[in-house]
């Protein structure tokens, strides 16, 4: 059977695409924020590749040409920037601000929590630019010495994590203010889970969508330095 599926890009592409319809459908049934298709898609993929003993090289034979949208899904974006340029034009210093104080929060804590966790500083180093898109990310550890594989968990990570408990962080800790909200989740989650803003308005959308540009840019100055102090 793994020759029939290694032989065909049709496998991984189509049980991808299955699986993440089938996140939807759960999401719009149950309309909890834990049940994320993201998070359904990977968990519905795992147990199918394990049960039926399936390698993950015959399923990313095919799946891996998924990953040839990931930039122009991105770039869709852009829309809502341009829609709402008048809002982050009057905004343009506290968006700065809120991102740049993200990030060296970010930054800092990761600092403390892996130097009284004595993490190997391979590791160390691959967890300071999870929080930006993949695309910025993998080259950045790779420049800094770090893991590829574990980048690619921790950009997982952090995305899902914006995605199923952003809304709810905000809410408790009161952030009502829409251009507040979208940055909060721009900065730490990235594209991941400036998806999830889609459901909350088109200003969140647009904040979200600068910041995950600013944060980035900000990133690839910021890591490099707390690398040193790991």
């Amino acid at each position: 059977m793994n020759e029939v599926f290694g032989q065909s890009a049709f496998f991984g592409i189509g049980l991808s695409l299955t699986a993440y319809w089938f996140g939807c459908f759960l999401h719009k049934k149950t309309k909890l924020t834990i049940v994320n298709p993201m998070l359904v898609s990977m968990i519905l993929i795992v147990a199918i590749l394990l049960v039926a003993k399936i390698p993950y090289e015959v399923y990313d034979y095919g799946a891996h040409y998924i990953s040839f949208f990931l930039t122009p899904a991105t770039i869709c974006f852009a829309l809502p920037l341009y829609r709402q340029m008048q809002v982050l034009r009057k905004n343009v210093v506290a968006i700065l601000a809120g991102v740049l104080c993200g990030c060296i929060a970010h930054a800092l804590v990761l600092i403390g929590i892996l130097t009284l966790a004595k993490v190997d500083h391979t590791l160390a180093v691959s967890l300071l630019s999870k929080s930006v898109t993949l695309a910025i990310a993998s080259g950045l550890t790779e420049e800094l010495g770090g893991s590829s594989v574990v980048i690619v968990i921790g950009v997982m990570v952090a995305g899902l994590t914006g995605a199923i408990l952003g809304p709810g962080l905000l809410k408790l800790f009161r952030i009502r203010e829409p251009e507040a909200q979208g940055l909060a989740i721009g900065t730490c989650s990235h594209a991941l889970g400036t998806s999830k803003t889609y459901d909350m308005g088109e200003i969140q959308m647009a904040t979200s969508s600068l910041a995950i540009v600013i944060a980035g840019l900000l990133t690839v100055l910021i890591a490099p330095l707390a690398a040193k102090l790991l």
